[in-house]
């Protein structure tokens, strides 16, 4: 199947070569073709790690995995690379002063991999829950370099696929040297896909380490100004359909709590406008992130990348969104570790399991329409202690969750 996929990538070349230099981001695409790429010369007996994430979710899940290989390897070079200026900008901020170098992502032609790979020299790839090339592994591969997959899930969808295509996604899986999923119910996905169940490890979420430094960092400085308030709802990853229903269950909130305030954090960050229009319609005093420095006078537009665990942080409750219609919800965890009741719909597909535990652990609310939404925010709005219980639970659940990044650095010194 390789082989075809290398056919096509020469047929098509020659258009994808006029893409290059018409795209908007020219200097971009040409550098993750390798030009212009250089790195510094490799000190002899020193670990070079290459570590990959593509969401902003990602990186920040990178974090205390990087940290801990610094102090296991403390005189490795560690790269770090994404894709996309968004991303670009939160890894920066997230892991600027942790990592040697930010690095463009190079495109999947073994040319151009090939090229990377002579000047990184890295003794071990780490791939964070990023979607899968086809000429990435095996480049790896025959270097001899092994390719630790981590962090990753299979969201329901990603499962079709890859028993409908298993003649293709089972040779590639085999490529891969360990894959770290986050539950149990993943690495049966895979089995049952055919992968050696030798090389798939349940480890857990990367974000549950957090946890371990949470508590020490609820408060954070924010690098933005908020009116006072006397709570914080944080809605975050949102899709079009649920920033309406937030907006309505907030409006009817207010009355009631006026010192309550709202941040928004859309699922993709330019819907800022459209939320901004939406809100003003409602008679809410609203302003963005990407314009602005400051909230508005009732809520906040987050549309910027790298500042939502900020946020978070100096949040009472929190909503997460991807889960009121059926986009398969997104990771309960990065509110829960900073001690916060946290709230979604039903449609949690992608985090079934973790979304299951937090409500056993008596951390997580599900929430079935509008209704149940606002009537669980007003129950704990209306009761404190309830409120704080709730927030307790979700921070004692990931507690119990915690040893991952040492679970990972034992795997990780296994392969080198």
């Amino acid at each position: 199947m390789r082989f075809f996929y290398n056919i096509l990538q020469l047929l098509f070349f020659p258009l994808f070569f006029v893409f290059l230099f018409l795209s908007r981001n020219r200097e971009q695409n040409l550098s993750r073709l390798g030009i212009g790429f250089q790195v510094r010369p490799r000190q002899i007996g020193r670990k070079t790690f290459w570590i990959h994430a593509d969401s902003a979710s990602e990186i920040s899940s990178s974090l205390l995995l990087i940290k801990g290989l610094k102090q296991t390897y403390p005189a490795s070079e560690i790269f770090f690379s994404t894709i996309g200026t968004k991303n670009d900008i939160t890894a920066q901020n997230i892991l600027g002063d942790t990592v040697d170098d930010i690095i463009p992502f190079p495109f999947d032609f073994s040319f151009v991999i090939n090229r990377f790979l002579r000047l990184i020299e890295p003794d071990l790839f780490i791939q964070v829950n990023s979607h899968l090339q086809f000429n990435l592994p095996h480049c790896l591969q025959k270097k001899e370099i092994p390719l630790l997959l981590t962090n990753y899930r299979i969201s329901s969808h990603n499962n079709k696929t890859y028993r409908r295509f298993a003649f293709i996604f089972k040779p590639l899986f085999s490529t891969i040297n360990r894959i770290c999923v986050q539950t149990a119910n993943d690495r049966q996905k895979l089995i049952l896909l055919g992968v050696n169940p030798v090389n798939v490890l349940t480890l857990g979420n990367l974000k549950f380490d957090t946890a371990l430094y949470a508590v020490s960092i609820r408060k954070q400085t924010i690098s933005f100004s908020l009116p006072d308030n006397k709570y914080l709802l944080v809605a975050c990853a949102t899709h079009e359909e649920e920033e309406e229903i937030i907006l309505q269950c907030f409006k009817k909130l207010r009355v009631e709590f006026p010192g309550l305030y709202l941040i928004i954090a859309p699922h993709k960050s330019e819907r800022g406008a459209a939320i901004h229009w939406l809100a003003k319609e409602m008679g809410f005093t609203a302003n963005c992130r990407s314009q602005i420095n400051a909230g508005g006078k009732d809520l906040f537009i987050m549309d910027t990348p790298g500042e939502l665990n900020r946020a978070y942080s100096i949040a009472d409750i929190a909503f997460v969104g991807g889960s009121m219609v059926p986009e398969g919800g997104h990771n309960p965890v990065e509110p829960a570790i900073y001690g916060i009741p946290v709230l979604f719909g039903q449609y949690m597909e992608n985090y079934f399991d973790i979304s299951g535990e937090l409500m056993q652990a008596g951390g997580g609310i599900m929430v079935r329409d509008q209704i149940d939404l606002m009537s669980n925010l007003e129950a704990l709005l209306k009761n404190p202690e309830w409120l704080q219980k709730k927030g307790t639970a979700a921070r004692d659940y990931c507690l119990t969750k915690q040893g991952v990044i040492a679970k990972h650095l034992s795997v990780i010194q296994e392969l080198l």
